[in-house]
């Protein structure tokens, strides 16, 4: 059972800001194509009013960075029964879509959604990384309405508890306070649980929500890992396909830092998140200084006033360093071209909680 939200002013007083009955749920459509960030999930909309087969329209289908698909289907006036057996009918069809026909999906859309780029590149704007080889392992069915109603609450929830259908519900409830206008979501179950739970045709392997892979280039003589240890750190740049990755990285998240062609070097906590380097600094002697000021790798500096091609690094508390002689490689682990990316790998992450004796 959802808990509902309140909503009080304080500035003058206390009063409570009443929700009202929103005239038109067509304009939640229009709401979550301007910002889809509001459903609480990291989506990018591929389509509105996506036609179907059997010649249906989807109010929204949108893909994760795991490259599953979400329809999205605002409740309008119909029945609990009716929306429900619309989704189950738009899932038959969603579940069958292979890469080229979401590419072609997107495509058609792609101006009306508010893309002018190819598919491969807006999916990496927003996602940081490259789409996966394998789309639309599962998918993930969504009610959006403005309120609650307990039929819909317990058809949904039979469903997806009892049968593992991947569907969900959001409720919006609608305020109006003078002129403002605010909104406020509920989600009938937790939709990460709801995802955890869908069964999926991919093998692929979940990330736990913690776990980074980075790797830290030493070629070019824009970075050093001896002082990436000692100064707390770790870097990538000279092109914004080498940066951007590292924006993933926030606080309170793991990462192993990787040295190419050598192998596993460190395990540290994520302590800022990116900026450019020519911004980070650290402590000596009590006093903050430029991280540049004391970098020996001789192009580190490069480029640094240039948003695009600068070397942007992310502050990190290591909890164990290694040499280059004492990296961990062996036959099989995980190491990609990504500055930063999701470690995934079951058998790379069991090989280093073992190596620096990680309690998980």
């Amino acid at each position: 059972m959802p808990i509902e939200t309140g909503i009080w002013r304080i500035d003058n007083g206390v009063s409570r800001v009443n929700a009202v009955r929103m005239d038109n749920e067509a304009k939640l459509e229009e709401v979550l194509l301007q910002d889809i960030d509001i459903l609480g999930l990291d989506l990018m909309v591929i389509g509105r009013q996506v036609t179907t087969a059997f010649g249906k329209r989807i109010d929204l289908l949108a893909i994760n960075e795991e490259g599953n698909l979400y329809v999205i289907e605002v409740k309008r006036d119909r029945t609990p029964r009716e929306v429900v057996a619309q989704l189950l009918d738009y899932g038959s069809w969603v579940k069958k879509l292979t890469y080229q026909e979401i590419v072609n999906i997107y495509e058609a859309h792609k101006t009306i959604i508010g893309f002018n780029k190819k598919f491969e590149e807006e999916f990496y704007d927003r996602f940081g990384q490259n789409p996966p080889e394998s789309l639309n392992e599962s998918h993930q069915l969504i009610i959006v309405a403005s309120q609650l109603d307990s039929s819909s609450e317990r058809i949904v929830s039979y469903l997806s508890e009892d049968y593992n259908v991947p569907i969900n519900a959001v409720f919006f409830s609608y305020f109006k306070d003078g002129t403002a206008e605010y909104l406020t979501r509920t989600w009938l179950m937790n939709p990460n649980e709801v995802a955890i739970n869908t069964p999926s045709r991919s093998k692929e392997e979940k990330w736990n929500g913690q776990d980074f892979y980075v790797a830290i280039g030493e070629d070019n003589g824009h970075r050093n890992w001896d002082e990436c240890a000692k100064y707390g750190y770790v870097s990538g740049g000279q092109g914004k396909w080498y940066s951007k990755t590292l924006h993933q990285l926030f606080p309170g998240a793991r990462i192993f830092a990787y040295l190419p062609n050598k192998g596993y070097v460190g395990v540290g906590i994520v302590e800022e998140t990116a900026v450019m380097i020519k911004d980070f600094t650290i402590e000596i002697d009590g006093k903050q200084q430029p991280l540049l000021s004391v970098l020996k790798a001789p192009r580190a500096g490069e480029n640094s006033d240039n948003p695009e091609l600068s070397e942007y690094a992310v502050k990190v508390k290591w909890i164990k360093t290694l040499s280059r002689e004492e990296a961990i490689r062996e036959k099989g682990m995980f190491a990609n071209q990504n500055t930063a990316c999701k470690l995934k790998n079951k058998f790379t992450l069991e090989i280093l909680t073992k190596a620096f004796a990680l309690e998980d």
